[in-house]
């Protein structure tokens, strides 16, 4: 099968801390590549992709930090946007036989400031970083249906959130800083399915659910693409993911609870080799 609103109110409110923002592949990391050469460099055997991609994602849910309230999170994709400083989304697809393995790394770094309307006119600053690495492998189910590949899989996926908060005061050199970092690393199971409707447009399909209290309490994700191989090297595609997640860690002024769905459109590039 081949194929801060980010803004800073809710930054304020949840009490310096970083919202998570996700991404993954759409050609190899949620299907079995297929139409690859045979006479590629690695063998006949052996069917490898990499994949640039872009994921438009927006973030409902709530976040709470300390003793704070939880504070509701409605973050279009354009609010991201705005304060994005860069970011890099891709992955490898290696597939042998019924066997497949996918590595996917996302990293995104967001930044804003604003000036608050209380006493002295204090500006806020905020800075984030993302890291997101997760590997997962699959075996190709023996269905024999035709046109249509089933796999099941399993993996990791880890994240880590790191935020640098600083409030300067507006009448004096003075300001407070506050950095913090969350971490965690859920097991996934889940299926990759693709439906190939002709040879060059396919249907690609993901789901799975992990955590289980082992990182997150729960985390669960849905992905629907459809893929066009432009030859037999090139491919794009097309595609709606969204990914709920689930995650709360310590206690007291210590607490840190984050729940939250990230889903809206994607676009990718793949090349196989």
């Amino acid at each position: 099968m081949r194929d801060a609103r980010s803004g800073l109110a809710a930054i304020a409110i949840a009490g310096l801390v970083s919202i998570p923002i996700d991404a993954l592949s759409a050609d190899k990391a949620t299907s079995v590549p297929s139409n690859i050469p045979s006479e590629g460099v690695v063998g006949s055997n052996w069917e490898i992709q990499t994949t640039l991609y872009l994921w438009a994602t927006a973030l409902e849910g709530s976040l709470g930090n300390g003793n704070l309230p939880n504070a509701s999170l409605d973050i279009s994709f354009s609010d991201i946007l705005k304060n994005l400083d860069g970011a890099v989304m891709a992955d490898l697809y290696v597939k042998h036989g019924n066997w497949m393995f996918l590595g996917d790394i996302v990293w995104a770094n967001i930044s804003d400031k604003a000036t608050l309307n209380v006493a002295n006119s204090p500006t806020l600053k905020y800075d984030q970083q993302l890291l997101i690495l997760s590997a997962i492998g699959g075996y190709q189910l023996p269905l024999n249906i035709d046109r249509l590949d089933l796999s099941a899989t399993a993996g990791v996926r880890y994240q880590q959130l790191s935020s640098e908060t600083t409030l300067q005061s507006g009448t004096f050199a003075i300001s407070t800083k506050r950095d913090s970092t969350h971490a965690w690393l859920d097991p996934i199971l889940g299926l990759a399915l693709q439906y190939d409707i002709n040879d060059r447009w396919r249907i690609n399909g993901l789901t799975d659910v992990g955590g289980f209290g082992v990182g997150s309490q729960l985390t669960a994700q849905g992905f629907l693409a459809a893929s066009y191989d432009w030859s037999d090297r090139v491919s794009t595609a097309f595609g709606y993911r969204a990914i709920y997640t689930n995650y709360e860690s310590g206690s007291g002024a210590n607490r840190f609870d984050y729940e939250g769905t990230l889903h809206g459109p994607f676009m990718s590039l793949g090349v196989s080799f």
